[in-house]
């Protein structure tokens, strides 16, 4: 169902690799999300890179007529990693201030298949609503079971008494971008969106 123009949710953030990955419906699922993410007349924020699952999942996006935001550190755009025809692309000078951008803009963060990077922008954001600095929802989407060996490994820190099991079971997990959305939406509805002053 798409997300109503009275839902909090009006923008995602999408961490995902800037490199394709072995497995060549990782690519399809990007894409797909990117065209999900538009058709429901959301905002994809996203690292604006080219490569990868991330220019599979802002190329879904732009060929469905949505607004793509972008932010990117000056050193990635001298490596020529960057996507300049994005609605906004945002040159930073840091990778803190990249961050600091995208969850700025957006009401929602969603992790796709990617690497370190990946999971230090998605575990950051999810460790902030942890910790009170923001209440914006956090979620995983799982195609193929991408994601099961992360969260098994959770399971165990939290057995071992490090992570709460309800810290584990707030963020969304889904194995598509249609039921990720819906349950995204279904959390900033109930918790709201604000960032604290200063974050």
């Amino acid at each position: 169902m798409p997300t109503s123009s009275q839902s909090p949710l009006r923008s995602v953030a999408v961490f995902c690799g800037s490199t394709p990955g072995k497995n060549p419906g990782l690519m399809d699922a990007a894409y797909e999300a990117g065209r999900v993410i538009a058709e429901r007349d959301l905002v994809l924020v996203y690292g604006a890179g080219g490569g990868g699952l991330m220019g599979a999942v802002s190329q879904g996006a732009l060929d469905a007529s949505g607004e793509v935001v972008g932010f990117i550190p000056t050193l990635m755009v001298e490596r020529e990693w960057g996507r300049v025809d994005l609605t906004e692309f945002h040159e930073v000078d840091t990778m803190h201030t990249r961050k600091a951008g995208m969850a700025e803009r957006a009401d929602a963060f969603l992790a796709l298949p990617g690497g370190l990077g990946t999971l230090e922008e998605i575990f950051e954001v999810w460790t902030w609503r942890t910790i009170g600095y923001h209440s914006k929802p956090v979620g995983f989407l799982d195609v193929d079971g991408f994601w099961r060996p992360l969260l098994d490994a959770l399971r165990g820190i939290s057995d071992a008494g490090f992570v709460r099991g309800s810290v584990i079971d707030d963020a969304v997990v889904e194995p598509t971008i249609e039921r990720a959305l819906d349950a995204l939406a279904a959390r900033c509805t109930v918790t709201g969106q604000e960032l604290r002053p200063g974050f």
